[in-house]
């Protein structure tokens, strides 16, 4: 099988990338997207995109970079609140902008600021005609709205969690919909719904790693050699194959990244 991790991060760590990148081909998947969101997960993911590079047996490596909600206001100097130069001075190796979004469940107070850096991101995609990847999270009529007054309609939401009605209204507006290992836990029946609500050109399978490690393996470090787990729950839940679901998902990877 050759799948498409569309959501991994990674440490600053090269023996350790490598190490993940040999697992995560040994367990069939193919090619990933190594994600930002902050300084540190930026540098960690151009560094897994290099490492991948240098690799005549690592997948397939692309390149999302972005700051994601919980950079607002940060005192980080790499990654200030509105430097976004990390995008624009890697712009000819991106695949897309990424993680950004809105969280209001832990920093409800950050909401006007979190909109705001959002936007300036969905801004930037536009210029460089790139998608995004989107952390949503008990934000959803704020990212509605967000995507509505930019007019944006090409990306990804990420680990989806959300009702099916909620659901609907981002397929309205052309966004796919990412699965992570979630899928598999006992108590998200919400999210099983929605992974069988997608229509099938709109769903796309991710890690998350190194977080939400899924069902066997719950508890432990994810890493994308998880995957096939979680795709074979989902290709469960939607009554097909998980061979069948992993030539779907990665087409679809592949459409909404121009890979």
């Amino acid at each position: 099988m050759n799948i498409f991790d569309t959501h991994a991060h990674f440490p600053e760590d090269p023996y350790r990338i490598s190490e993940l990148l040999e697992r995560a081909s040994s367990a069939g998947v193919s090619q990933l997207m190594a994600v930002g969101g902050s300084g540190e997960l930026n540098r960690a993911a151009f560094l897994a995109a290099s490492t991948a590079k240098a690799s005549a047996s690592a997948p397939t490596v692309r390149l999302a970079l972005g700051l994601d909600r919980d950079q607002v206001g940060s005192a980080c100097p790499s990654c200030p609140k509105y430097d976004l130069s990390i995008v624009i001075d890697n712009r000819k190796t991106l695949s897309a902008i990424g993680e950004i979004g809105l969280d209001f469940h832990y920093t409800p107070e950050t909401a006007k600021a979190q909109c705001d850096l959002f936007a300036a991101q969905l801004e930037l995609a536009k210029e460089l005609d790139l998608p995004v990847v989107i952390h949503t999270r008990d934000a959803d009529d704020a990212t509605l709205g967000v995507l509505d007054e930019n007019d944006f309609h090409n990306g990804i939401i990420h680990c989806f969690t959300g009702s099916v009605p909620f659901e609907r209204k981002l397929l309205d507006r052309g966004f796919m919909i990412s699965i992570s290992g979630i899928v598999t836990f006992r108590a998200a029946e919400n999210v099983r719904e929605a992974a069988r609500y997608a229509p099938d050109d709109r769903l796309l399978i991710e890690t998350d790693s190194p977080f939400l490690a899924p069902v066997p393996m719950r508890g432990t470090e994810n890493e994308p050699s998880f995957l096939p787990y979680t795709l074979k729950f989902l290709a469960e839940q939607r009554n097909t194959s998980p061979e069948a679901l992993a030539v779907l998902t990665t087409e679809n990877a592949r459409r909404i990244l121009k890979c």
